[in-house]
């Protein structure tokens, strides 16, 4: 979809194993005839090593861990602009913001388009965008694409975020019937200047599932996500951690600092506050911000862990 040629070299890094959703990118690339390297999810020295020795131009990976994955260039002393062949970057299996994949593009040096795949339908490619990067071309040949209200199953209005519905068309073996796959989206419309008419929809904006509550506020992780990620001071590591004082729950998000301000308190304060004001009007709750040197909170060679729920529950 997004320009892949023969001669190019294809490295599936992805984080959700090579037996779901990467077996069935591997298999896709071998078609068009590219040469595959197989190089599954970890060990991130060897993944740059596949890349400088196999001159790869092409990889299918999770966001956060390439991410992982630049950090340790920049240890290695490895420019990915100068030291690797790559040119594309196909990201998914969790949801991302639309800041995330800029910055993702801008540390590579490389175009990143999203890609949305269930192992229950056919692994990935069940969406993917373009060149054009306005949104998941959904294959409705193979697929009927439904958005509906979570709670009452009832179709939402083009454009509104609802759950995505798939029924699967040409499938056997284990056909499935508006199967709920409870990740939240919308429609964008259909057209687009690739030629292509199939329904196209929005990023995936989290799961109805991750959907946190806080004081009567419903928060997704993704809302953090793109504010922290419009602070050039900080990192792409967080953790939103959740907890319980004196029966009210609380909410504190850790992030990463891109550089340490030791010799500039005022400025540390300055940007905590920032951050705070900022994720305050996204999320309508003023959560506690914590500001933590690079390399301080966990990592993840597979999907990142960003919320952890310590509240206690009350009877």
């Amino acid at each position: 979809m997004v320009g892949l040629r023969p001669d190019d070299v294809f490295q599936n890094s992805s984080g959700y194993g090579m037996f779901t959703g990467g077996l069935g990118f591997q298999y896709g690339a071998e078609r068009l005839g590219m040469l595959t390297v197989p190089a599954a999810a970890g060990n991130s020295l060897r993944q740059i090593k596949f890349m400088k020795d196999f001159g790869t131009t092409a990889v299918h990976a999770v966001p956060s861990y390439v991410t992982r994955l630049y950090e340790v260039m920049q240890e290695q002393g490895v420019d990915p602009r100068k030291d690797t062949k790559l040119k594309i970057l196909a990201i998914g299996a969790e949801p991302h913001s639309e800041e995330q994949r800029k910055r993702i593009e801008k540390m590579l040096g490389v175009k990143a388009y999203n890609s949305f795949g269930m192992s229950e339908m056919c692994g990935p490619g069940v969406g993917f965008e373009c060149k054009e990067q306005n949104g998941l071309h959904f294959w409705e040949d193979y697929y009927i694409v439904e958005i509906v209200n979570p709670e009452t199953l009832e179709p939402v209005p083009d454009g509104e975020i609802g759950e995505l519905i798939l029924t699967s068309i040409n499938r056997e073996a284990m056909p499935l019937l508006r199967y709920r796959t409870r990740d939240l989206t919308r429609v964008l419309g259909r057209g687009c200047p690739c030629g292509r008419n199939h329904v196209r929809l929005d990023r995936m904006k989290g799961r109805s599932d991750d959907m946190m509550v806080l004081r009567g506020v419903n928060i997704f992780p993704i809302q953090i996500e793109k504010i922290l990620m419009q602070f050039k001071e900080l990192a792409n590591n967080y953790l939103i951690t959740l907890t319980t004082d004196e029966n009210n729950d609380n909410m504190t998000v850790e992030v990463e600092l891109e550089e340490l301000f030791t010799d500039d308190y005022q400025r540390l304060m300055q940007l905590q506050k920032d951050v705070t004001r900022a994720l305050k009007d996204e999320i309508l709750l003023t959560p506690h911000v914590k500001l933590v040197p690079k390399g301080s909170l966990p990592v993840s060679e597979g999907k990142a862990v960003r919320v952890i729920d310590k509240r206690t529950v009350y009877n």
